[in-house]
């Protein structure tokens, strides 16, 4: 994935200014929230990912954030090899 350029960031931060996230609570919609004993972490996905996350972590007997933890060290693993 490439860097955006400062035109693509400007474009971004304005449509999440515009289109804030509805945040339901109802599970459908895509968000994950966790609360820990330091705080609240809350990642923003699109529907899609959300849905495909928590039936990964379903399948698996896991967590979202465990899925996605996984993800993330795959990509680090592959960029320094």
């Amino acid at each position: 994935m490439s860097d955006l350029t400062n035109e693509e960031y400007d474009a971004l931060d304005e449509y999440w200014t515009v289109n804030t996230p509805k945040l339901s609570g109802n599970r459908k919609s895509g968000f994950i929230a966790k609360h820990t004993k330091n705080g609240e972490h809350l990642i923003f996905v699109d529907d899609i990912t959300g849905t495909w996350l928590r039936a990964k972590a379903a399948a698996g007997h896991t967590t979202p954030e465990a899925i996605i933890s996984d993800l993330v060290r795959k990509e680090i693993a592959a960029a320094t090899a």
